[in-house]
């Protein structure tokens, strides 16, 4: 069986959190912070390495929050997204002053990792059951034949994942009968409307959703060639940029989809009926807390998940 690394993508400031470091703060019984919870399942389901991808200016604080502590119980390594980490002949625009995306966040791990890995939000929890799944597949996943590639990703209800508090994006997926994604689209804009969910396209576009739609939630599992993939792509990405673009974002879940249609890849969606949560918005951190309490008591994890 191969060996696993959990990759969280915890870089961002979280601006519509009002600018502090939502992903490190405090919601468990014991002052643990979501991504405690996320390592705790994944180790529990087998994981052997936990990779935080953040920024250097954060490095000495997330080291106090929990990579020192996680240390103790599996192997930590620290990569770091830039702006200004793109590739020969790119700068960055005038005007530009956000990292380019889950993408490029996922790309400085080049390098790095060898091994099958899986990919999450730092300020989402999952809950046990994908962790378990995506370990399962890439635990036992064989190395990509002639260009094409076969990764997982879990696959969530959307009505499990709406926020009480505002809108919320996620990548609306389709899937053939043989639970294999078609297509993935990010989708903006999302909150509960009645018995449907409401959002707009890329595009701008109004768009009602079933509240029992699949979404993409960032929680992918690749093979580590992958990340020659995403090397490639960035630059393809960055020369399609229109002159004075300072906005567009180079995201996990398009390169996928783009792979998925060009024939390139195939991709195994991975039912989960876990009800997720997370700190998109400050009023959030309330129901997180009873949701984390609420689990503990029902004995699904510890009063302190690490001593």
């Amino acid at each position: 069986m191969n060996k696993t690394a959990l990759v969280i993508m915890a870089a961002g400031m979280g601006s519509r959190y009002g600018g502090g470091i939502k992903q490190l703060e405090h919601v468990g019984p014991a002052g643990e912070i979501i991504m405690d919870y996320s390592i705790y399942d994944a180790l529990d389901a087998g994981f052997d390495k936990v990779i935080f991808i953040t920024r250097k200016d954060l490095e000495a604080e997330f080291r106090r929050v929990i990579g020192d502590r996680i240390e103790k119980y599996a192997k930590v390594e620290y990569v770091f997204q830039e702006l200004s980490d793109l590739p020969e002949g790119f700068r960055v625009p005038e005007g530009r002053t956000k990292p380019w995306g889950t993408g490029q966040a996922v790309l400085s791990c080049l390098g790095t990792i060898r091994e099958p890995f899986a990919v999450i939000n730092a300020d989402d929890y999952y809950g046990k059951e994908a962790f378990v799944k995506l370990h399962e597949f890439l635990a036992n996943a064989e190395p990509s034949e002639d260009g094409k590639y076969h990764f997982c990703m879990a696959g969530f209800v959307l009505g499990n994942t709406l926020s009480d508090n505002g809108i919320v994006t996620r990548g609306i997926c389709r899937v053939d009968d043989k639970g294999r994604l078609t297509d993935v689209e990010e989708t903006f804009g999302i909150q509960r409307d009645k018995d449907e969910a409401v959002g707009k396209t890329g595009a701008g576009e109004p768009v009602r959703l079933a509240l029992d739609s699949l979404v993409s939630m960032n929680m992918w599992g690749f093979t580590p060639d992958f990340l020659n993939e995403l090397h490639s792509g960035f630059a393809d990405f960055l020369n399609a940029l229109e002159p004075g673009d300072v906005k567009s974002e180079y995201l996990l879940p398009e390169v996928v989809g783009d792979l998925v249609r060009r024939g390139k890849a195939k991709v195994d969606v991975l039912h989960t009926h876990d009800k997720w949560f997370g700190v998109t918005y400050k009023e959030d951190k309330a129901t997180v807390v009873a949701a984390l309490r609420a689990l503990t008591d029902q004995g699904l994890y510890p009063e302190r998940l690490f001593e």
